[in-house]
């Protein structure tokens, strides 16, 4: 059995090693460059990013390496020996420059990543791979926790996930806003809150509904949710599962909640609450799964029905409606000199050079745009839109913070992990400080995210001068 964190160097595409070999075998080893990490357009159709993953890739990062057995294999698929023997001494040394882990980011807004050339290449899908998925599960995590509000809201998605991607994707779901995960494996490895019932296999097994729930009852007599729709909500599970909770009353004990996994959870929830209430059982709580995602679950709290919290699963763990981030990975100066890429599509004509950006405030606090500006600028009084450069915005006198800071110099980590639950909470907080029309489902308003001038001319001069 190989072990993957043995192997972390090889964690990325053929072509990153034929490049980077290239680069060596031409003596352009310690040429020196900058990457930007973006995405193009917010997925789901949402107002925005919720970024996540830093904390992963980075130590994924720190043992991106390469040992003998790792060594041999990059020969055997034929990898030039000269090139090997480099790669033997591997070791990221170079800097990166990214939000903090928990931001709400918009398009084209760049982590930077600056080292040599085939250090900074060599770690291009990585980063891609972790970064794009966890984003991508946080964002949808997040409009889920908008539409529930209050609520509980649980990650059901572990068997529906695409293999081991489940590990990350609680992490992230949690990054965007949700109390707990199935997923006890992800709960162990991230020190997060593992949460779970039972199936309908444990009630069939016994034969007799209102056995198999006394028989839970008895086990878990501090923690009891009944699964209630195996055979018949409203005339056999709901019934039963009174008659264990008036059973536990005279223990001294409590039912928890009652789950509800099919049908029509607004009907359900509905007769089941009236039911419940009058059998005096108003402190049992009415838990739903079965299929949810964020636009069911804000359609059955504006149909009323009294549900307190959820469980959700294939569509969260999928990322459903867009099943990738669409983020991307370009060089931005290389040797020192400024670079992009040209396209017939504008919007996939990148930024060049060394950049950073500052989010800018309105009178209340709250967002009001984002500026990508080259490093070396401080004092900016317009905004440009980077394709329509007609559309512009002042920023001269708003209060402003720079979005972006240093996290690894050197190669060396140089900031303090956080908790999964202290990121999501930095992630609620700068959720707050975005305006509603950003957040709602139904097109959102377009958050400004503007260039400097000085940066526009630069792309303009670039452009220009490969059009000669």
């Amino acid at each position: 059995m190989k072990n993957f964190n043995d192997h972390i160097g090889l964690y990325t595409d053929h072509y990153e090693f034929t490049m980077a070999q290239g680069y060596y075998l031409d003596g352009r080893a310690e040429t020196k460059a900058c990457f930007d990490y973006f995405f193009r357009k917010n997925p789901f159709n949402s107002g925005y990013v919720i970024f996540a993953g830093l904390q992963d890739f980075l130590e994924m990062l720190n043992n991106f390496k390469f040992n003998d057995e790792s060594i041999s294999h990059l020969r055997r698929v034929g990898f030039n020996n000269d090139f090997l023997k480099h790669l033997k001494e591997f070791k990221f040394k170079g800097t990166i420059f990214a939000p903090n882990e928990g931001e709400v980011i918009f398009s084209n807004e760049p982590v930077r990543v600056e080292g040599n050339i085939i250090e900074t290449q060599l770690i291009e899908s990585m980063l891609l791979n972790v970064i794009n998925f966890q984003s991508l599960i946080a964002t949808k995590a997040a409009r889920i926790r908008y539409s529930a509000e209050d609520r509980l809201v649980m990650d059901f998605g572990l068997r529906r996930a695409q293999g081991l991607a489940a590990i990350h994707a609680s992490r992230a779901a949690i990054i965007g806003g949700l109390d707990s995960t199935s997923n006890v494996y992800s709960a162990y490895r991230y020190d997060l809150i593992s949460s779970g019932t039972l199936a309908h296999s444990w009630i069939q097994s016994y034969g007799n509904e209102l056995t198999a729930f006394r028989k839970y009852a008895t086990s878990f007599p501090k923690n009891c949710v009944l699964l209630v729709d195996t055979y018949n909500t409203l005339k056999s599970g709901l019934p039963n599962a009174i008659k264990v909770a008036k059973e536990m009353e005279q223990k001294g004990e409590k039912l928890k909640a009652i789950r509800l996994d099919s049908g029509d959870l607004a009907y359900l929830s509905k007769e089941a609450r009236k039911i419940l209430n009058k059998a005096n059982l108003r402190y049992v709580r009415i838990v739903a799964s079965n299929q949810l995602n964020e636009h069911l679950i804000k359609s059955l709290i504006d149909q009323g029905a009294p549900i307190d919290a959820y469980g959700v699963g294939t569509s969260l763990i999928t990322g459903h409606g867009d099943a990738a981030l669409d983020g991307v990975y370009k060089l931005s100066v290389i040797d020192d000199n400024p670079t992009l890429k040209v396209s017939e599509n504008m919007e996939k004509i990148t930024l060049p050079g060394s950049k950073k950006i500052y989010r800018y405030f309105n009178g209340d606090g709250k967002f009001y745009a984002d500026g990508i500006v080259l490093e070396a600028e401080k004092n900016i009084d317009t905004i440009c839109h980077p394709i329509d450069i007609h559309k512009c915005a002042v920023v001269t006198g708003l209060g402003k913070e720079e979005l972006v800071h240093k996290v690894v110099e050197n190669g060396e980590t140089i900031f303090k992990n956080k908790s999964v639950y202290d990121i999501s909470q930095y992630a609620k907080q700068r959720l707050e400080l975005l305006p509603e029309e950003h957040k709602r489902f139904e097109n959102p308003h377009i958050y400004k995210v503007g260039i400097s001038k000085k940066l526009l001319k630069l792309k303009d001069t670039l452009i220009n001068g490969f059009e000669k």
